[in-house]
């Protein structure tokens, strides 16, 4: 708020083992405490009246008050929104998951003296074992961040390096004000301030500005809150005899609240009040009997926010809540008029409770008050803002983040964390209502405000919203552009985040290269990270294990089929096709080997080629068996003299056709336009995918083409000869196998297209895989079956069965 003496602070319990010195004393002042593993600490002004303040130094620090009233319900709204912004993280489990924040609230009672003692009540209480020596200003500053301000001297980075605020600073204000002075031609006006920073800050660097447009102050008046009643009548006197019309009063509401009631006692009219944001939407004061002489009060508030989750929280405060019975109790008796519970003693500083009644329990409190309404809550919702940032910072310690080099951040455990670790993390998110939440290079926010004016209606003050002002600065923070305001002057703009993508270091945003992406600032542009499918992710592994293994299997069934070549059923089968076959086989299970890892040159021409010439061939040996199988029953016609003109000879002949085919298909890809490494974009943002281009994709859907046509034959084939006898039906197997084979590549080329990145590349390996196996699986095992577990069938009686034995017998005696 304006005045100096509402904080949040931050802060972490820890010991300080190495030092020797001892607390002497505390001061003993109202809170409510809540533990947790991070604290987080407040100070607000629950109270704001201070008179007759005796400080003892005996054997205990102790302070004592003889005149402390007015509990302040907007303060005590702070303190209660503040309790919530907490809870609500507590059960947040994306934010700070299984940590929890606790806090330790204060009340200051609007004394800049008392925020001094509760600012050094929570530093002794975080060294137990350091002096009370009075500890310099600087550690204080180093300890913690101050979140809840508005003088603009704390914008000094050198004085104040922790310091952050979500209130805009009133550097800004103090422009705002003097561009509503030059608005409205006002060139002789007077003005108040506070005895403290916030008023002779405010009121020096609005001076500054009013100068230069030729505006002259006829004179500045002092005052605050514990002045004596002559003081005020003095500063009324100077009002009186001045002749000037406009009054600026950079003052906060507690201390300019005695001179409006003197100059509403003394009917001093006809003036027209500017009023800082501390006070111009002040409840106290806007009322009929102050309009008379305040009415048409013009002054700048900041933006306004709905905060109904935070409604039901305020009406469901209990008066009976034990840790909060030192400040409900006031809060009740102020909203209903009684002393909540029986046992509850008076507080000491709470002249309310002196007088008041126990309550019956029948007592409700008026919901209508505009102490729940939270439909456009102000300096409630910077409170809120506040205690989120200290949230994300915490977060950003916490979870391994990138840093703007893109290197991996080391993370912290929360023992780890200090507040000036905090402090220096910059911050930038965007709240539950919307807002995007960030500070500058001096811990502020962006400036922005509503024109509130004074208006009288129904018999009620009511602020009205009678404009907008946005300050207008020269430059956007890094990784933000200026976004034109519509309606607004030229000079007017909001500064929004680049897209992502983009950086800014000046006032527009701009494309990082195409290898580059914008890091989290949007204030550079870094290298990209590249992805493709490496032996050592979990996908690559798998399947160079099932690569590997299908290789293993078909060595495996090659030595089976050589050590068993002399009987029925490997002879049945074609011996010189079958090792052919499995050959072919074992070069295709490897063929995805060069398809994993990064690519290059010469591993993107030979990933296609292999595969497409290894397929070819192993395709083209289950033609050539296919053939073999037909012609061998059309043998057993009589007189059909096909099986002897379907030798070893024609066998060889069409398998090595076949394949060279497919040779010069990949012999002209190659001349032509050969696949090469290629870095892909299109799929991922932030990542370069490296993959391999085909380079022309007329030669690379050829080869899978006429892989295609060879299939086909192969499946029409064997179809045919499916109705064969069944101790000797091969073309039932080769029909199981070859339309595995063309589900698989029927899909994969659907597959292909859609899948992004480097799972494009694993498509294509897990449809070589799949049709290897298929082949293998369905034409070998079955055979490998008999030879180990089934020798007794591994006997050309066996195999022959009942029909055409003699021609059986003939044909496989001299198969090769």
């Amino acid at each position: 708020m304006g005045s100096s003496n509402i904080f949040l602070f931050f802060s972490l319990l820890f010991m300080h083992t190495g030092s020797t010195c001892q607390l002497r004393g505390k001061f003993e002042m109202p809170n409510i405490f809540k533990a947790g593993e991070i604290m987080i600490g407040g100070i607000f002004p629950i109270f704001n009246k201070q008179e007759n303040l005796l400080a003892r130094f005996r054997h205990a620090l102790l302070f004592m008050s003889n005149f402390l009233y007015r509990f302040d319900l907007r303060a005590f709204r702070w303190m209660q929104v503040m309790m919530f912004a907490i809870d609500e993280i507590n059960q947040d489990e994306g934010l700070l998951p299984n940590i929890s924040l606790g806090y330790k609230i204060m009340d200051s009672c609007a004394s800049p003296t008392n925020v001094l003692r509760a600012a050094f009540t929570l530093v002794s209480e975080q060294k137990e074992e350091e002096s009370t020596t009075p500890i310099p200003d600087n550690v204080i500053k180093a300890i913690y961040n101050f979140y809840f301000s508005t003088c603009a001297c704390l914008s000094d980075r050198r004085k104040y390096p922790s310091f952050f605020r979500t209130l805009p600073s009133d550097y800004y204000q103090a422009k705002a004000l003097a561009s509503l002075v030059k608005r409205y031609g006002w060139t002789w006006i007077g003005a108040l301030q506070s005895d403290n920073d916030y008023g002779k800050n405010g009121i020096s660097a609005f001076s500054k500005e009013v100068e230069k447009m030729g505006v002259c102050i006829a004179f500045v008046g002092t005052i605050l809150r514990t002045y004596p009643q002559s003081k005020i009548i003095e500063v009324v006197e100077l009002i009186k005899q001045s002749t000037v019309k406009v009054i600026l009063a950079f003052v906060p509401e507690g201390d300019l609240y005695p001179l409006m009631r003197e100059t509403v006692k003394q009917n001093i009219t006809g003036i027209q009040w500017i009023a800082s944001e501390a006070w111009v939407t002040a409840a106290r004061p806007s009322t009929p009997e102050m309009f008379k002489s305040f009415g048409g009060t013009v002054g700048f508030v900041v933006r306004k926010m709905a905060m109904p989750k935070l409604g039901t929280y305020l009406k469901n405060i209990s008066p009976y809540f034990p840790s909060q019975s030192t400040f409900v109790s006031d809060f009740w008796e102020t909203m209903a008029g009684c002393k909540p519970c029986l046992n509850c003693e008076p507080l000491p500083f709470a002249n309310v409770t002196l007088n008041s009644q126990m309550c019956t329990g029948e007592e409700k409190l008026n919901y209508t008050d505009k102490f729940f309404d939270v439909t456009q809550v102000r300096v409630t919702y910077n409170v809120y803002q506040a205690v989120y940032a200290i949230a994300h910072a915490i977060h950003k310690l916490l979870f391994c983040q990138r840093d703007k080099n893109n290197v991996l951040r080391k993370c912290l455990n929360v023992s780890q964390i200090t507040p000036k670790l905090v402090s220096k993390l910059r911050v930038n998110f965007v709240d539950e209502y919307g807002e995007n939440v960030f500070f500058d290079e001096n811990g502020d926010p962006p400036a922005s405000y509503e024109v509130i004016n004074w208006q009288l209606r129904d018999g009620e003050v009511q602020h009205v919203i009678v404009g907008y002002f946005t300050v207008c600065s020269d430059t956007c923070p890094n990784g933000t552009r200026k976004a034109q305001i519509k309606g607004r002057p030229v000079c007017c703009f909001d500064c929004i985040s680049c897209a992502d993508g983009s950086i800014s270091n000046t006032t527009d945003c701009i494309l990082c290269p195409e290898e580059y992406w914008s890091n989290e600032r949007r204030d550079k542009c870094v290298m990209k990270m590249t992805e493709f499918l490496s032996y050592t992710e979990t996908m690559g592994i798998i399947l160079t294990a099932l690569s590997i293994f299908g290789a293993s299997l078909s060595v495996a069934t090659m030595i089976i089929f050589m050590r068993f070549r002399e009987t029925p059923i490997v002879k049945a089968n074609n011996s010189e096709l079958s090792t052919l076959l499995l050959v072919s086989l074992f070069f295709c299970f490897l063929c995805p080997l060069t398809f994993i890892g990064e690519p290059t040159v010469w591993s993107c021409m030979l990933r296609h080629t292999a595969f497409g010439v290894t397929f070819a061939l192993c395709i083209s040996c289950v033609l050539g068996k296919t053939i073999v199988v037909v012609t061998a029953f059309r043998a057993t016609l009589p007189g059909n003299k096909l099986a002897g003109k379907f030798g070893p000879v024609q066998q060889r002949v069409i398998v090595f056709s076949c394949t060279a085919i497919q040779i010069v298909i990949c012999v002209l890809w190659l001349i032509i336009s050969p696949p090469f490494p290629d870095k892909a974009l299109k799929y991922n943002n932030k990542k370069i995918i490296l993959e391999c281009n085909t380079g022309s994709d007329v030669a690379f859907y050829a080869v899978l083409g006429y892989i295609g046509i060879l299939s086909a034959i192969c499946s029409i084939l064997a179809f045919l000869a499916r109705k064969l006898p069944d101790n000797f039906n091969e073309a039932k197997f080769i029909s199981f196998s070859m339309l595995i084979f063309c589900a698989v590549w029927a899909t994969f080329i659907p597959a292909y297209i859609s899948s992004p990145g480097k799972y494009t590349v694993a498509v294509e390996i897990f449809a070589i895989l799949s049709s290897a196996f298929g082949l293998l699986l369905c034409i070998f095992v079955p055979k490998c079956y008999i030879i180990l577990i089934k020798p007794e069938r591994n006997t050309k009686k066996h195999l022959m069965g009942k029909f055409q034995k003699t021609t059986f017998s003939t044909h496989f005696e001299k198969q090769p």
